[in-house]
């Protein structure tokens, strides 16, 4: 029996899921705590070009030389 395994994605759509599932989080997160609807949606927007740029550029794992 064969097992399923997940495609492999480019690291730019792996750094935009996370970006986009923190951004959401953070929208979520100051709603819940009484910041206006637009006012989080602007911290959640400027919160996911930071989080994309920087897991774009320190998430991926350099490959060790042998």
């Amino acid at each position: 029996m064969t097992k399923l395994r997940l495609p492999a994605m480019s690291h730019g759509v792996t750094s935009f899921i996370w970006a986009v599932g923190f951004a959401v989080f953070i929208w979520i997160g100051g709603i819940g705590i009484g910041i206006s609807r637009a006012t989080s949606g602007l911290f959640a927007l400027v919160a996911l070009c930071a989080i994309f740029l920087f897991v774009r550029v320190y998430g991926e794992d350099e490959p060790r030389r042998s």
